[in-house]
């Protein structure tokens, strides 16, 4: 027994909540109907399509294919996190593309293979709407944590020059850096899994269960989702800045003035 269709008739009536927010911005002048209207449009245009396709994917469940949409999907994911950090997309995509593929991969298979223990490890109905979860999730913390890294750098350069002078080593200069935005990265995911089930029950668990399965099937995946999502976060973060330094800086261990995107 699978969750309870929605009519299309049942979804447009959620519009009506619309109006009062549009009104609300409109009148406090807040500057975020426009992105509002083109959000709410491009989610619903964008997921009609993923819909269509994913019923193609899970039809036909071709290895290839899916492993073509994973990489897709990875290359969106790097696109957007470089833009949203206002890093150059054509300086760090290949060192975050690596930073992020090599966690991702790892876990998504392990997820699949140890954990789930399934017989196809390419299973479309598996490694598509685990790979999406562990890459959404996975966007916040880099943005949050590329952008804490260079942006600071840049704004406290004469300090980390200093830093610099003093220890004769960059590993050791850019630590304070490093540490502030892995952790700033990291942080909501650790808040997120403390308080799990107590302040909210999360996608995953509530998708199970409207989906017809038992509460502690539901709870056992969320658990092991939750563990993938963080690991996954937690090395990408750190190889992503990692990765980056040979892009980063120059071989006086400078920051290049030139990474920042529109610069």
């Amino acid at each position: 027994m699978g969750a309870q269709d929605l009519s299309i008739l049942s979804l447009l009536s959620f519009l009506l909540f619309l109006v009062p927010v549009l009104f609300i911005g409109r009148y406090l002048r807040l500057g975020l109907n426009k992105a509002i209207v083109t959000g709410a449009t491009r989610m619903c245009i964008q997921l009609g399509f993923v819909g269509l396709y994913l019923e193609f994917l899970f039809r036909f469940n071709s290895p290839l294919l899916n492993i073509a949409y994973l990489l897709l999907m990875v290359v969106i994911a790097c696109y957007t996190v470089l833009r949203s950090s206002n890093l150059k997309v054509t300086t760090f995509f290949i060192p975050l593309f690596l930073a992020l593929t090599i966690p991702f991969t790892l876990i998504l298979f392990f997820f699949d293979l140890v954990v789930i223990e399934l017989s196809s490890l390419f299973d479309a109905r598996y490694l598509i709407p685990i790979g999406g979860m562990l890459l959404g999730n996975c966007l916040r913390s880099l943005i949050i944590g590329l952008d804490q890294f260079y942006s600071g750098i840049k704004k406290q350069e004469k300090e980390y020059l200093f830093t610099l002078a003093l220890y004769g080593s960059r590993f050791e200069a850019l630590k304070p850096w490093a540490r502030k935005s892995i952790a700033s990265a990291v942080t909501p995911t650790i808040a997120s899994m403390a308080t799990i089930g107590l302040v909210s029950l999360p996608g995953m668990m509530t998708g199970q269960i409207l989906g017809g399965s038992l509460p502690i099937v539901a709870i056992k995946y969320q658990v092991a989702i939750m563990a993938a999502i963080f690991y996954t976060e937690f090395f990408s973060v750190v190889l992503s800045l990692a990765f980056s330094l040979p892009w980063g800086f120059n071989g006086m261990n400078v920051l290049h003035s030139k990474i920042f995107a529109g610069k």
